[in-house]
């Protein structure tokens, strides 16, 4: 049973107050829905909420449905804004809207596609699926922004973002090409990296358009 978009959107909000802000419910105005709207009565059906008085609280039930709605909003921002370069305000309304219909597997392929990224673009973690575990037990690896390495770390180059020519002439000028492994040496306050035995610094703006399968 495929829930409205607006039960996701409502579960997706629960997960991230529970899971990343520290608060085990959420107020209704903060959901954007009153006392008596359909989603939350169609959640509370299914035992996947509580409500209690204006506050809306996430049951075990729910736990795994709202997980994945957030995984398959953080692949749909990957692809829209790493891939098809949907970027800012424009990408986060695409995300939402195209997250809806990652289901029935889709969400498997696309994450599959996109080599199991463990972070959306803003950096937060995407919940993985089992597509992640068994690519990980075989050796696979993510797909992360430079960005979201750590300094000492060292990966092969996936992809690179950007579509402005003169800043992928310049990462091409350094080397930076898929298949080229890099090792970062620092993060702050430029990004210093090194590729085959040449050492090159770039800003964090340019650091992001650099996509790296961590080793």
């Amino acid at each position: 049973m495929n829930l409205s978009e607006k039960a996701e959107d409502i579960l997706e909000a629960l997960w991230i107050a529970t899971e990343e802000e520290g608060d085990n419910s959420a107020h209704l105005s903060t959901l954007g829905v009153g006392p008596d709207d359909e989603a939350l009565r169609e959640l509370d059906r299914l035992a996947y909420i509580d409500i209690k008085g204006e506050r809306v609280y996430l049951r075990q039930e729910g736990w795994p449905e709202a997980r994945m709605t957030v995984r398959r909003h953080r692949l749909a921002e990957r692809l829209l804004m790493d891939v098809l370069d949907l970027k800012g305000t424009s990408g986060d309304e695409r995300a939402c809207e195209f997250e809806h219909l990652l289901r029935l597997g889709v969400d498997t392929k696309l994450c599959t596609l996109l080599n199991h990224p463990t972070t959306c673009p803003h950096g937060k973690p995407i919940p993985p699926g089992e597509c992640c575990e068994e690519a990980r037990r075989q050796g696979e690896t993510g797909v992360v922004a430079l960005t979201e390495l750590k300094a000492g770390s060292t990966g092969e180059i996936a992809y690179l973002s950007t579509s402005d020519p003169k800043k992928m002439q310049k990462l091409m000028s350094m080397g930076v090409l898929p298949g080229n492994t890099l090792q970062l040496s620092r993060t702050y306050p430029t990004f210093i990296f090194k590729v085959g035995h040449s050492e090159f610094a770039v800003d964090q703006e340019l650091a992001r358009e650099i996509f790296v399968r961590k080793g």
